[in-house]
């Protein structure tokens, strides 16, 4: 049998080591909620901190709304003197907070405490911004505008909308990838891409490709979740992934459970408590901010 020469030998093993390699984010989001149960629910802090940073040494850091489990881990972190990296830590936690406006002010403390000025935060966040597509973001700035017109009443306008705003999430997957965050900064993204779900045209497309992008850790679970559940529920009748739920009489909710789990979304229980917390935090930084 003829042997192949060495450097095909060395390609195969280079392809095999980067498909290998390719993380895939529903793992992260699960462990993430595990985690998150055994400080929120189980109320065992240092556990926490320990099983996040063994799975931040495998995974770059999300830091997803009302969870937030990077800026948990370093706030826990500091407050149980654990090593969390430090000021390198604390600049990865800068540029996730970034996209959303004055939101970093709430750490600030921290980041002074480990000798990071308000100046050089803002410097972060406005380095951060430079790296932003304008392009993209002029062209959502449009789509997010576009999304509301219409609505609720002039249903053919917002049907000609969809299908425009469906027509291009496809020109920016296959040009850009996915509009995250780190592409196009803040935004309602979760309204728009919810509202992909009644394109007649693209959905079947939309279904998949959004789902790819789950994987990658480009887009939150909880966007895909909507899109899918905007299609396919029917009200009084089901529901995939939980949303709209309040419409039903009656949910199984062990098989919601699953589905959940199969794109890293938490429990329904575990999502009433994260959304309870979330508001809860929210009205007590308003009520410092005012003092």
């Amino acid at each position: 049998m003829k042997k192949l020469p060495i450097h095909y030998c060395i390609y195969f093993l280079i392809v095999l080591c980067l498909s290998s390699c390719k993380k895939n984010y529903i793992t992260y989001y699960n462990k993430v909620n595990e985690i998150d149960s055994i400080y929120r629910l189980a109320n065992n802090p240092k556990l926490a901190v320990k099983e996040y940073r063994a799975l931040f040494k495998k995974y770059t850091p999300k830091n997803q709304e009302r969870i937030e489990e990077y800026a948990t881990y370093i706030r826990l972190a500091d407050q149980y003197h654990e090593d969390f990296g430090g000021k390198e830590s604390l600049y990865h936690l800068i540029s996730l907070l970034a996209p959303y406006d004055n939101k970093y002010k709430n750490y600030l403390p921290l980041f002074n405490k480990y000798g990071i000025d308000n100046n050089t935060v803002e410097q972060k966040i406005a380095d951060w911004k430079k790296d932003l597509d304008k392009s993209l973001i002029d062209s959502f700035a449009i789509a997010f505008k576009r999304d509301q017109q219409g609505r609720p009443f002039d249903t053919l306008q917002v049907k000609r909308n969809v299908e425009k705003n469906a027509q291009l999430f496809k020109w920016t997957f296959e040009k850009f990838g996915f509009p995250s965050k780190d592409k196009i900064g803040s935004g309602p993204m979760l309204t728009l891409i919810s509202h992909m779900s009644d394109s007649k045209t693209f959905y079947p497309y939309l279904e998949t490709k959004v789902l790819e992008y789950v994987k990658s850790g480009d887009c939150p679970p909880l966007d895909y979740s909507l899109l899918v559940d905007g299609n396919k529920f029917t009200p009084g009748k089901s529901t995939y992934y939980g949303m709209g739920r309040s419409f039903l009489l009656k949910i199984d909710s062990a098989t919601i459970n699953r589905h959940r789990k199969s794109i890293g979304l938490p429990s329904l229980k575990h999502a009433a408590i994260l959304k309870k917390d979330y508001f809860k935090n929210l009205k007590e930084n308003a009520a410092h901010s005012s003092e």
